[in-house]
């Protein structure tokens, strides 16, 4: 017995020493694959910071010959010794050992051994002065009901239950809103708590996928910037789509012991189709790379000169984003609740009493940090299915507002930084009546010279636009550049609200 253990540790022991590869001269490839990861063909995943495509690219004969030779000893040993060492692991690590091959599969499917896991997890939090132990709630439950259920029953029990814990935990997390911006108060710690962060998926046309972590987050007012960069992106030319997805541990409190490699979940948020990094996408530039805006909230960063990426830069607002990051699938975005119609009591009298906060900001920096209050319109404002909205009148001197500091969008990757004069990150948060977020985006904007001069007073300096457009809105500003105080000031603000989404939110007619 002790001379099988011992075989057994030397193979698992050689198998390391071979996963480890030289200590020398491996510096580079374990920078770059800090970076990257990569998965050909929809079922394997290599995550952001695994060690395994440099295995795979370097010395994967060696990995598949350690491998083979592991495998072969546990795939010897009988069902009931691979059972009973099963039984020691977490439900982490068990659904790990499922994944290796179709006969731990089904023995990782063991309902003994689930209930215990589940009996130990969900176990009455009440107590008396003589408590049956967990080993022996499990023993009696599973003889009970183990016997008239199918294999992989309790595993699927504890995932449900799992899963509902999560939704129930963030639906308390988020409940507390700030009366200031109709946002849950809580979303920073949801963020911390739930271990979330984010992922994109490049995806090639011939199918192959590249997994890349955020290398870096800044937390605003109302939004959060994610940045990734990297030194060996994939070539530009061969890839077709990117998939923005929330990345949270499979089991909510997994990420208090973080690992290298652990079981994560996908949650699709948008997916970018980058055949649309064209001269209508581009909205800005510097001496060494091009800016693409793709909607929603997603900068792509090109080189000038290699036409490669250089970085990739997502602006996420707070509204829905814990749900949107967590609750989805890999394939699928999670759908928010049907919205149930606040009945409007005076629709004669258009929209009235609502609120506005908007930020522009761009590498921690805000250039504008407003709330407008008390904002309303007329029924007869209505245009091109729009209704009009005016924050910030032309004519009236008293309301125009001053950009703090000189407007740029800063970048960078591992080895340049620069900034883009004329563009930012648009945060805007329309709350209605009821103080409820009616239409809330973030996205990169930029100032253009307009084609047609204003209508409304002149103004000593050149005179600039930015606008945002998607399908339930508009937003117009009006800049004018006051070159003796060297900064911008912002004479006209006007939202353009869609029609049909007024009549979905108040169920009016119009």
């Amino acid at each position: 017995m002790a001379t099988g253990r011992g075989r057994i540790l030397q193979q698992h022991w050689l198998g390391l020493q071979t996963l480890r590869g030289p200590s020398r001269g491996g510096g580079a490839a374990r920078g770059r694959a800090r970076t990257f990861g990569f998965r050909k063909g929809p079922g394997v995943k290599c995550s952001a910071g695994s060690a395994a495509p440099r295995c795979h690219a370097r010395g994967g004969r060696h990995w598949e010959s350690s491998f083979s030779c592991c495998s072969g000893v546990l795939d010897g040993m009988p069902s009931e010794i691979l059972l009973k060492i099963f039984s020691y692991l977490d439900a982490v690590s068990l659904l790990c050992a499922g994944c290796v091959s179709r006969r731990f599969y089904h023995l990782a499917n063991d309902n003994f051994i689930w209930i215990r896991i589940y009996s130990t997890a969900f176990s009455p939090t009440r107590s008396n002065w003589k408590v049956n132990s967990v080993e022996k709630i499990a023993v009696s439950v599973s003889f009970l009901s183990v016997q008239d259920k199918e294999a992989g029953y309790w595993k699927k029990e504890y995932i449900t239950k799992q899963i509902a814990s999560v939704k129930a935990a963030l639906a308390d997390i988020l409940k507390p809103v700030n009366p200031y911006t109709g946002l849950p108060v809580k979303t920073k710690e949801a963020l911390r708590m739930f271990g979330l962060g984010w992922a994109i998926i490049l995806k090639e046309k011939s199918g192959k996928e590249y997994i890349m972590e955020h290398v870096d987050l800044s937390v605003n007012d109302t939004s959060v910037t994610v940045i990734w960069y990297g030194k060996n992106w994939p070539c530009l030319a061969s890839l077709s789509t990117l998939d923005l997805c929330g990345v949270t541990p499979v089991f909510m409190d997994w990420y208090k012991t973080p690992t290298k490699h652990r079981l994560r979940w996908h949650s699709l948020i948008a997916k970018y189709n980058l055949s649309h990094l064209t001269i209508s996408t581009m909205i800005g530039c510097d001496r060494l790379i091009r800016i693409f805006c793709l909607h929603p909230g997603l900068l792509v960063g090109v080189w000038k000169k290699e036409e490669e990426l250089a970085f990739v830069m997502a602006n996420l607002h707070f509204h829905h984003l814990v749900e949107r990051s967590t609750l989805g699938s890999a394939t699928i975005p999670y759908e928010l609740p049907p919205h149930s119609p606040f009945l409007d009591d005076s629709p004669e009298y258009g929209l009235h009493g609502y609120q506005l906060h908007v930020d522009l900001h761009s590498g921690g920096i805000f250039y504008l940090c407003g709330t407008f209050r008390n904002l309303f319109t007329k029924k007869g404002n209505i245009e091109n299915g729009h209704v009009k909205l005016i924050v910030i009148h032309l004519k009236n001197n008293r309301e125009h507002l001053p950009l703090i500091g000189k407007v740029g969008l800063s970048w960078k990757t591992d080895i340049l930084d620069g900034c883009i004069k004329s563009c930012s990150m648009m945060d805007v948060t329309l709350l209605d009546e009821h103080g409820k977020p009616f239409w809330c985006f973030s996205s990169p904007v930029c100032l253009r010279s307009p084609a047609t001069p204003a209508d409304g007073p002149s103004f000593l300096g050149q005179t600039y636009s930015v606008d945002y457009v998607d399908a339930e809105g508009r937003v117009h500003v009006e800049l004018v550049w006051i070159r003796e105080t060297e900064e911008y000031l912002i004479v006209n603000l006007v939202l353009y609200l869609s029609v049909a989404k007024i009549n979905r939110w108040f169920g009016t007619e119009y």
